[in-house]
């Protein structure tokens, strides 16, 4: 039997064609796929999604909720799914969503926005990269008429410059509408790059991404300049709040978090938060965002302190989240769904979908950060404890 995996040129999306990759994959393994070939979608909507379609993997998705969000694009109560293996996540996070709404529920903003593709320019010398670096600034406008003349949506904001020895290494920043981008932009990108090339022969030679970009990596320059779009989430957690769900006091959770702040700088952390990416991962999974991209959103920064009424107030920012409500993988029939519970498919919704994520990172943060006090009357702890209830498979 050939070791080639069946394709069809014609049609590589059929009941035929996918039925002889489970073939061969079971006669190749020895093992019978009687769960991933177990799929309720049509195989065609996969186009463009992913190559040698042979099943699904099956992830268990569960709902958190509701959840209280004061935002400018998401307001109201939310239903949220996410698609998890992990015992006492979803759990835990409903319980976080009862301290917001508890608390009048949660404020959201996105203060910025801008995708971006980083060609580097590679010339001669420093004042060869120097001038051309001029030449960029003053000619954005014609710039920008190339790079926006590929899309319909796509906006060039601005051209980021970091000249280091003969290499002039740029991010071109876009706004993307309600798609995440990364294609619209890569595109767009490389026709100015050609158009520059051709009117610019003093370079040597372009790299379409010099990297940059950071492209599904934590950076510094992303957490200044943001990737994506930049989202606060932010509330105050009346004293008696914290209390009577977390049983915890403010005074306990500002120790908390001051160790953890130690911690984080000590370690070299990406953030000091808890555990942003485990709730965004859930959602991410089940909405059909692209995973890798959790990279740069879990990158973020949380700050908080106790007010003169002895409440808690608590935010976070995420300055690379990177999600879409339209195009990818939102288009897919489970992950539709998701979005929909949400009402949060479609055009228009991107920024909506993007609140709703921050707010339901916080509500994991709350309930982590109070779970992990020791009881000193029993000596138990809530996050050991609710491990050994609902994370454990018997």
């Amino acid at each position: 039997m050939s070791s080639k995996i069946p394709r069809s040129n014609e049609n590589d999306y059929s009941s035929d064609i996918i039925a002889q990759r489970q073939q061969f994959l079971e006669e190749k393994s020895g093992t019978s796929l009687n769960h991933t070939k177990a799929f309720s979608f049509d195989p065609d909507s996969m186009s463009g999604n992913c190559e040698h379609l042979f099943g699904v993997a099956q992830v268990p998705i569960g709902v958190a909720g509701p959840l209280l969000v004061n935002g400018e694009h998401a307001k109201g109560e939310f239903y949220v799914p996410m698609a998890t293996v992990e015992g006492t996540l979803v759990a835990s996070y409903n319980r976080g969503m009862r301290v917001i709404r508890e608390s009048g529920g949660i404020m959201t903003t996105v203060m910025g926005e801008s995708m971006q593709r980083a060609p580097a320019f590679i010339f001669r010398n420093a004042r060869e990269a120097r001038d051309f670096g001029q030449w960029l600034t003053d000619n954005f406008a014609a710039i920008k008429a190339q790079a926006e003349a590929t899309t319909s949506v796509g906006k060039l904001l601005e051209i980021e410059q970091y000249i280091v020895h003969g290499i002039v290494y740029t991010r071109f920043d876009y706004s993307t509408g309600d798609a995440a981008g990364q294609n619209m932009t890569g595109k767009a990108t490389y026709v100015v790059c050609e158009w520059i090339k051709a009117q610019y022969p003093h370079m040597r030679t372009y790299m379409l991404s010099g990297g940059m970009d950071t492209e599904k990596r934590t950076s510094y320059v992303n957490s200044l300049k943001g990737r994506g779009r930049r989202v606060t989430a932010e509330l105050t957690i009346p004293r008696q709040v914290l209390q009577d769900i977390l049983r915890v006091t403010p005074e306990q959770m500002h120790f908390g978090y001051s160790v953890a702040n130690l911690s984080s700088y000590l370690v070299g952390s990406s953030n000091n938060a808890a555990h942003p990416a485990n709730g965004l991962a859930a959602l991410f999974l089940a909405t059909g965002q692209d995973m890798a991209n959790i990279g740069e959103a879990n990158q973020c920064s949380m700050y908080h302190y106790i007010t003169s009424k002895g409440d808690l107030y608590y935010s976070i920012t995420f300055p690379a989240l990177i999600m879409a409500s339209f195009g990818g993988g939102t288009n897919l029939a489970t992950q539709r769904e998701c979005l929909e519970l949400m009402d949060c498919y479609g055009q228009g919704k991107a920024f909506k979908l993007i609140e709703i994520a921050a707010a339901l990172v916080v509500a994991g943060e709350l309930s982590l950060g109070a779970s992990q006090k020791r009881d000193p009357d029993t000596g138990r702890n809530e996050w050991v404890d609710a491990h050994e209830k609902l994370g454990r498979n018997r």
